[in-house]
């Protein structure tokens, strides 16, 4: 039996981890004024987001079609996949989901989609879980399971300069109603259910960044964790973060698959998209137990 990963691009899988271990990565597109490109492409490089966005361009995001999924399942099978698990973003906040389990319904092998409920990083912690099971044995269902558990244990959080990209991107869902109109709050947010939920508002980015790292500290306890710092050209501030949770954390840390204690990241295009420049983002996800058996999804 051949089981194989799909994820995509938002999930933030590295390439080299997802070429070694046969992981297939859908992107999702990014759309500067009349310019469709895919995530990942040079031609929409994360220093290229943020100025299109800090000079107001018409920036926007898309889902795959179906149609990319279908395609891609009919070759993975072609090529001897006995059976596909297919790990995604929310649904909440992302057509992805449905793109891939619309198509897997006319697969030629029996795929299982996964709805993390979550976004970046935290939906690669489900991609590792899932290859996990996998790696040990385990059947497209187990490996589902194991993804769902991971993403529900994780915690994403993330500090925002403002939030204007994310109403742009109407996705700023019950943080609207708490933060309003002011704009010059510092706001901490974080996903829950799937869904942008409001988790703090702070005056300054000092003590917002401050708040966001104690909130992730908090959301570790005393457990064994992995956990990974996302940005959006605010490189210097990241770094510093997760030196500093690095540090707090020590031996309670899992190091990332790409060997650092505390792996960094810069967001991709379509997730940066609606956070904008500045955004700082913490995932703290513990590394057990790994989920038993359920039912798929589909």
């Amino acid at each position: 039996m051949s089981i194989v990963v799909v994820t995509d691009s938002t999930s933030t899988v590295p390439a080299e981890v997802a070429a070694a271990r046969g992981v297939r990565v859908v992107p999702l597109q990014v759309v500067i004024d009349d310019d469709v490109y895919d995530e990942g492409a040079d031609e929409v490089t994360p220093e290229r987001l943020a100025v299109a966005l800090r000079e107001k361009h018409a920036v926007s995001t898309s889902r795959p079609a179906p149609t990319v999924f279908a395609d891609l399942y009919a070759e993975l099978a072609a090529g001897g996949a006995t059976e596909i698990v297919s790990v995604h973003l929310s649904a909440e906040v992302s057509g992805t989901f449905e793109s891939a389990l619309v198509a897997s319904r006319t697969a030629p092998v029996p795929v299982t989609c996964v709805d993390t409920r979550q976004v970046g990083v935290a939906t690669g912690y489900a991609v590792e879980s899932a290859l996990a099971v996998i790696a040990g044995g385990g059947t497209a269902a187990e490996a589902a399971a194991a993804a769902r558990a991971r993403a529900a244990a994780a915690t994403s959080l993330f500090y925002v300069n403002t939030l204007e990209y994310l109403r742009r991107g109407g996705r700023v869902g019950a943080a609207a109603a708490v933060f309003g109109g002011a704009l010059a709050v510092k706001p901490l947010l974080g996903i829950v259910d799937g869904v942008i939920a409001p988790q703090a508002k702070v005056r300054t980015a000092a003590k917002a960044i401050a708040r966001l790292e104690a909130l992730a500290l908090e959301a570790a306890g005393e457990a064994t964790v992995e956990v990974c710092v996302a940005h959006l050209a605010a490189e210097e501030r990241a770094l510093a973060l997760a030196e500093r949770l690095g540090e707090q954390l020590g031996e309670r840390l899992i190091p990332a698959c790409t060997g650092e204690a505390v792996r960094c990241v810069e967001l991709g295009g379509v997730l940066g998209a609606h956070v904008g420049p500045g955004m700082l983002a913490i995932c703290v996800a513990p590394v057990e137990p790994l989920a038993p058996p359920a039912t798929s999804e589909a």
